[in-house]
This record gives C-alpha cells, sequence and structure tokens, in this order.
C-alpha cells in the first residue's frame, strides 16, 4: 500500500466532537498541518469521515 499526505484546510471549529476526534487519531491539530500515513483501509475510513476537511494528496 502506498503513502498519502492529508493536509487540513478548514477549521473543525464548529463540527461534531466524532469529526474532531477523528482529526486528533489521524494526528492533525492546526490548519495547514500536513501529515503522511500509509494508506490503509482504516486511514481512508477516517479520511472519508472527514474528506470536507482536508486534502489528500498520494505519494
Amino acid at each position: 500500500m502506498g503513502k498519502v499526505r492529508i493536509t487540513q484546510v478548514k477549521s473543525i471549529i464548529g463540527q461534531p466532537k466524532r469529526q474532531k476526534d477523528t482529526m486528533t487519531a489521524l494526528g492533525i491539530k492546526k490548519l495547514n498541518q500536513s501529515v503522511e500515513k500509509e494508506a490503509t483501509p482504516q486511514i481512508m475510513g477516517m479520511i472519508t469521515k472527514v474528506r470536507h476537511l482536508v486534502v489528500v494528496e498520494e505519494l
């Protein structure tokens, strides 16, 4: 499996707690912060839940 770069582009203020928890679990704490993760089914599912808050690039 490849890697993906996940960048937060929209604020989590006003979002449900579950989405905030998902962002924290992905390792993202600030706006415009990027993290690189393996593209496992679990990570891709988390990305799907917060897709309106992030931009995803395949590496």
